[in-house]
């Protein structure tokens, strides 16, 4: 049985992950103490890891995975997004991840085979009007990625990221709101259809898994194809 935190489990992908995983011995944070969430009887934390205190989490000795979930949606015209904007995704997407990394580092280190698994966007990679803000941030988390699992490969902790596109998820619900909206959204796809939590889920749960052993430094798109191939 591993130990594994999952940051962001209240709700979406996270959730959908813990799910997955409930096997495991789980260790999970969230903003909040959903009813789907507590029902899997998981050593939960209550707080926001890009800002609050996480002394208050207590760890095991070992740890032998972290999925960092949070994310934002937050979609403007250029011209209307602030500073402000740029300075909050920043902190949720890239400031989150680095907090509750180095406080788990040592766990990670002690497994001896761990994996660490962070979520960016098909945004990051393909230019998408009224984007800017969330791409950059989430362009950070994969350079961030990157140099983090060349710099713990001598640890054998293995680090990726997961790169979806628009997901039914309630983070999505307001970009999914009508009949009209979910089929334009899922034409832009070459599957022709959205993705659903359990898509990006799955594949996180196979990342922190043994079979997984050999991937790291990876950034691995869950799109339908949108961020490779045009039809």
């Amino acid at each position: 049985m591993k130990n594994i935190l999952i940051v962001g489990a209240g709700k979406g992908i996270g959730l959908k992950t813990a799910e997955l995983l409930r096997e495991e011995n789980l260790f999970t944070i969230s903003r909040n103490l959903t009813p789907e969430l507590e029902v899997l009887e998981t050593h939960f934390f209550q707080l926001d890891a890009s800002k609050d205190d996480l002394s208050k989490v207590s760890l095991p000795e070992e740890l032998h995975g972290l999925i960092f979930c949070p994310g934002s949606i937050n979609l403007k015209p250029f011209s209307r997004l602030t500073e402000e904007d740029f300075l909050a995704d920043f902190q949720q997407n890239v400031t989150g991840a680095v907090r509750i990394i180095q406080k788990c580092l040592p766990a990670l280190k002690k497994s001896g085979a761990a994996s660490v698994v962070l979520f960016s966007t098909v945004a990051a990679k393909v230019g998408m009007p009224f984007h800017t803000s969330i791409a950059a941030s989430k362009g950070a988390v994969e350079g961030f990625a990157k140099s983090l699992a060349a710099e713990l490969a001598p640890q054998k902790i293995r680090v990726n990221v997961i790169a979806p596109s628009l997901s039914d998820t309630q983070l999505a619900s307001v970009l999914l709101s009508t009949a009209e909206k979910r089929e334009a959204s899922a034409k832009r796809h070459p599957l022709q259809r959205i993705g659903s939590s359990e898509d990006s889920a799955q594949l996180a749960a196979f990342l922190v898994s043994d079979q997984s052993s050999w991937i790291t430094g990876q950034v691995i798109g869950v799109d339908g194809g949108l961020g490779n191939i045009k039809l």
